[in-house]
């Protein structure tokens, strides 16, 4: 992708939208909207998208801040804390890109890692839908988050079929239409490659960088995750058996759709 003169003014029709929901992360904030200008400046038109999911620390005191020095930022606000997954439906429906880059707001994941995700879009784009997944090589968290994702990457692997090492990465890319055409329930995140392969789409996987968390406190819970992940899995399964095999749609010109 040819690189463009960097813009200080907000894109009207970006390419790209950057989702990122966001619950009391007060701190890290102003350096993940500064460290994602400085990986997208001259790649492509972009805006970014903060969704505060009821914050209730300064986040956002913080990021109206921020609207002030970075016109690429929009802010969301939910009246009440909804969970990732409504953050990222939230986010992703306000969005005015053709492609959406998500990442978490804890600043683990590093938004350096965005052009490589989206060079591995643009060098299959068009054959057929594809998201682009990130793949933490060398995680940065304690042992027991490590071994409690190993587990559930093995189970969700061998029952859903969609041969992705690392779905818990946050740093995903992919094209705003093909979203919007997933069933929407609540903790879907964890598993948008199995939908984006029920929708017919090919799944990419990228190696990217992690880091530890330098300010603020994790939002994970295995417990909390195991008790809901079950139930979510099975529903997963009933989702995947259900799926229209090789259906395509043409218009009376003669025109394919997916």
């Amino acid at each position: 992708m040819p690189a463009e003169t960097p813009s200080t003014e907000p894109a009207s029709n970006p390419l790209l939208s950057v989702v990122v929901p966001v619950l009391n992360e007060e701190a890290n904030v102003g350096p993940l909207i500064a460290e994602i200008r400085a990986a997208l400046d001259g790649v492509c038109p972009f805006e970014i998208v903060f969704v505060n999911d009821g914050s209730t620390d300064g986040t956002a005191a913080a990021l109206d801040a921020q609207r002030t020095d970075v016109p690429q930022l929009r802010v969301l606000t939910h009246s009440r804390r909804s969970g990732q997954s409504m953050g990222l439906r939230s986010g992703i429906s306000a969005a005015r890109g053709r492609l959406i880059a998500t990442l978490d707001g804890d600043g683990q994941n590093d938004p350096a890692d965005i052009p490589a995700l989206l060079a591995a879009w643009q060098g299959d784009a068009g054959i057929t839908p594809l998201m682009v997944t990130g793949h933490r090589v060398n995680r940065r968290d304690t042992w027991t988050k490590r071994r409690a994702s190993r587990i559930a990457n093995a189970l969700r692997r061998a029952l859903l079929g969609d041969d992705n090492p690392d779905t818990g990465c946050s740093l995903k890319l992919f094209e705003r239409a093909l979203f919007l055409r997933f069933p929407y329930f609540d903790h879907m995140h964890r598993f948008m490659p199995a939908l984006a392969k029920r929708e017919g789409a090919r799944v990419a996987v990228v190696a990217v960088n992690h880091r530890a968390r330098h300010a603020g406190t994790s939002k994970y819970k295995i417990f909390d995750r195991l008790a809901v992940g079950v139930p979510d899995l099975l529903g997963m399964m009933w989702l995947m058996r259900r799926a229209p095999a090789d259906l395509t749609v043409r218009e009376a010109d003669g025109a394919e759709h997916d």
